[in-house]
């Protein structure tokens, strides 16, 4: 994957602007402006995001497509659930906590995450169930969140989770619950380090809206969608390899991994090849092969040197 254009002088945000981001937001939260309407851009915090260096040149999905059709049971098992029925949740103020096996365990809210650095990253991203969008995300490296808690060498893993509030996520209400709440992954250590791997806040040049994960959630481009843990609180460093929500449920179905291999196949359906939404059409308009590693490939493929991809699925 080549990198972008290199970033112009112009798209560094300003001292000035970076200071005045907590005047910006305090201003916000007296005027009653909602921060995590989609109408709230980036560049009104002073926070801009900059070029990340991965963009795989293809067509975007469109903004309408990639904010209607999403997977996130909290809201609902329908893939227009979480669009339709996430009105009520509340993303701000907001915090994750980072423990475990760790130098400086820290709880962090959304103004230090963002000074963290934000870039925007177009990436090829792919659901299980053998559909595609490429989305603009905007996020900042997981590693630079890892290296201000300072790992200790016997940290191995990363364990994410999400958060519990069944009163405004109406998926978590009822008796007969889809999963287990709450939704836990997890990576391995040198996988939450690498240089794909973000925490995005961010979509289209604008705050994350609720179906898609606000305010901050995991993305791997080189996996599959359910390892995209979203409303993140919790981040954990482990020496053991943490539990996750589908491989838990049906580890014969879902992976720890969930490398993206079109030679492996899910169980009751072919991953060979996928659907891209968008673009003029829907299931069967919009084809093609998948591409092993969701196409990075050659960014990813050494962290598994030496392992069986079809054991370790």
């Amino acid at each position: 994957m080549r990198p972008s254009h290199p970033i112009r002088g112009s798209e560094i945000t300003s001292e000035s602007a970076y200071l005045n981001r907590r005047d910006v937001l305090q201003l916000a939260a007296a005027g009653g402006m909602a921060l995590a309407a989609p109408s709230f851009a980036w560049a009104a915090t002073g926070l801009a995001a900059k070029p990340g260096g991965y963009d795989p040149k293809e067509e975007i999905t469109p903004e309408a497509d990639a904010t209607s059709y999403n997977n996130f049971y909290e809201f609902g098992t329908g893939k227009a659930d979480p669009a339709a029925k996430s009105g009520d949740f509340n993303p701000r103020p907001w915090s994750i906590k980072v423990d475990g096996l760790v130098g400086k365990p820290t709880e962090f809210d959304l103004d230090a995450l963002m000074a963290l650095g934000l870039e925007e990253r177009i990436y090829r991203m792919r659901c299980v169930e053998a559909w595609s969008m490429v989305i603009p995300w905007i996020g900042f490296p997981l590693s630079a969140l890892i290296d201000k808690v300072e790992p200790l060498g016997s940290a191995k893993y990363v364990a994410f989770e999400t958060i519990v509030r069944p009163e405004e996520m109406p998926g978590q209400r009822g008796i007969f619950q889809p999963l287990d709440w709450p939704y836990v992954e997890g990576l391995r250590l040198d996988e939450a380090r690498h240089k794909l791997t973000i925490l995005a806040m961010g979509m289209y040049g604008k705050t994350l809206p609720n179906q898609n994960g606000a305010p901050i959630r995991l993305v791997t481009p080189w996996k599959y969608g359910f390892k995209g843990i979203k409303s993140i609180v919790r981040i954990t460093l482990t020496e053991e390899q943490p539990a996750s929500t589908w491989n838990r449920l049906a580890p014969g179905e879902y992976g720890f991994y969930a490398n993206v291999n079109p030679a492996v196949n899910h169980p009751r359906w072919s991953q060979a090849m996928e659907n891209r939404i968008g673009g003029g059409g829907f299931f069967g308009s919009n084809e093609r092969p998948t591409l092993p590693f969701n196409g990075y490939g050659d960014e990813v493929a050494s962290l598994y040197a030496g392992m069986d991809l079809k054991a370790n699925f």
